[in-house]
């Protein structure tokens, strides 16, 4: 018992004592400023009418502060405990000035978030992000707090330490290269407009293709079609290139650029009962009176050449047929008739002669743009044969069936060859 009184009453005792009442202390002021100031500040945030406290406290900065206080009470209150030796006293006191620096940087870093946060609420944040500059400045930050932590903890001046920073910067550059081309690019994106949150762009080298959920400074997340993810590096988006559609969705316009296969050998002149027959059509009638007015004042300048047929300028049905397609697609209500509209003959192919539909719907939605342009071809490749035309196909297995079929029908092959090398029916008489 005199040993421990004689422990407890040395200088060695007394220093304990003293330390564990100054971890109590930080420790009891921990609980404090966490569960009694924070709910306080807090319970006063949500009762005010502004919206940036509200981010502040979502994004931790006051719990980064609140950090602080423990910190504070060490470095202060050391100097209170008896009998510390100099070097530890000073060693307690820069450690707990560098956690002090700690959380200060913390409470910085949530900070700048808080402000993003407040940026993309408004309407000109959800068209530009910031969040690229955002991260640069925090990672300068950090940087500065690196430097400024590792000073206090040895004790040197933090200028000591940039001045040896020139003899590491090839280092340097080359450890932020990607932060460099980054900085760059976000730069030049946000300058000269390229992108926005929202955006949708496709990128085939990375099979890209959907709308842009997030753009930061290293990174550009394109959310997918089929709701996958793709990261792209953000100077990957200048040094190539990428399609966006956003003049498309300011537009309000979607174009159509599509075209039907007609079989070559069922293109023809109309005969003059094909043309009463397709006087019938209301979207052709005042095409064919003023196209066959036309062609019989250029017949009759000919002369008496003009009355041989080959010497004549006459209708076909690959003409009417285009002449109607137009008709149909000005007349059509979900198209836009603003922009462009043509029905085009492109050169043939041994695939067939393809008549290429150039339009614009007047919507972009994804939906209701396919269900247009399918009713659009649906209804001009049901009426072909109403001008003697057909869709070109090639061959299928029910295809050579029949002509085995027919071959073996005939019996022998001069009749077959016959058969086949007759030319094809008229469709518009049954063919």
């Amino acid at each position: 018992m005199e040993q421990i009184k004689d422990w407890l009453d040395s200088p060695f005792a007394l220093t304990v004592w003293y330390s564990l009442g100054l971890v109590l202390l930080a420790w009891l002021t921990n609980i404090v400023t966490r569960r009694v100031l924070l709910r306080l500040v807090r319970a006063v945030t949500r009762r005010t009418v502004w919206h940036w406290d509200d981010e502040m406290v979502d994004a931790g900065v006051f719990k980064r502060l609140a950090q602080v206080v423990p910190m504070l009470v060490i470095q202060f209150g050391i100097k209170l405990v008896p009998n510390v030796p100099d070097n530890w006293d000073a060693g307690i006191q820069r450690l707990a000035l560098a956690m002090t620096a700690v959380y200060g940087f913390l409470a910085l870093s949530a900070a700048f978030n808080a402000l993003e946060a407040l940026y993309q609420k408004t309407p000109h944040g959800r068209m530009r992000s910031i969040k690229g500059y955002v991260q640069l400045v925090k990672i300068m930050l950090f940087v500065v707090g690196a430097i400024i932590i590792i000073a206090t903890l040895v004790g040197r001046s933090p200028l000591l330490l940039l001045s040896g920073l020139g003899a590491i910067s090839a280092v340097l550059l080359l450890v932020f290269k990607d932060t460099i081309l980054s900085l760059v690019a976000s730069v030049q994106i946000a300058t000269n407009d390229m992108l926005r949150v929202g955006d949708w762009i496709s990128m085939p080298q990375f099979n890209a293709d959907g709308d842009v959920i997030d753009i930061a400074l290293h990174t550009v997340k394109v959310q997918n079609w089929d709701k996958t993810i793709t990261t792209i590096p953000t100077w990957r988006l200048i040094s190539d290139s990428f399609q966006n559609w956003r003049g498309m969705q300011d537009a309000g316009a979607r174009r159509i650029k599509r075209a039907i296969y007609l079989d070559a050998g069922s293109a023809r002149f109309l005969r003059d009962d094909e043309k009463k027959h397709l006087c019938r059509f209301r979207l052709l009638k005042d095409y064919l009176q003023r196209k066959q007015d036309e062609l019989a004042e250029w017949n009759s300048a000919l002369g008496d050449p003009g009355n041989v047929p080959v010497n004549q300028r006459r209708l076909t049905n690959l003409g009417t047929f285009r002449a109607y397609a137009l008709a149909y697609l000005q007349a059509h209500p979900h198209i836009n008739h603003e922009l462009t509209c043509m029905v085009r003959v492109l050169d043939p192919t041994p695939a067939g002669i393809p008549v290429e539909v150039y339009c614009f719907t007047n919507t972009t939605a994804w939906v209701e743009y396919e269900g247009i342009q399918g009713d659009i071809f649906d209804h001009l490749m049901a009426i072909l044969p109403e001008f003697g035309l057909a869709l070109f196909q090639q061959p299928t297995g029910r295809d050579m069936r029949a002509g085995l079929g027919r071959m073996g029908e005939d019996g022998g092959s001069g009749d077959t060859h016959a058969r086949l090398d007759s030319p094809p029916r008229d469709a518009h008489n049954g063919g």
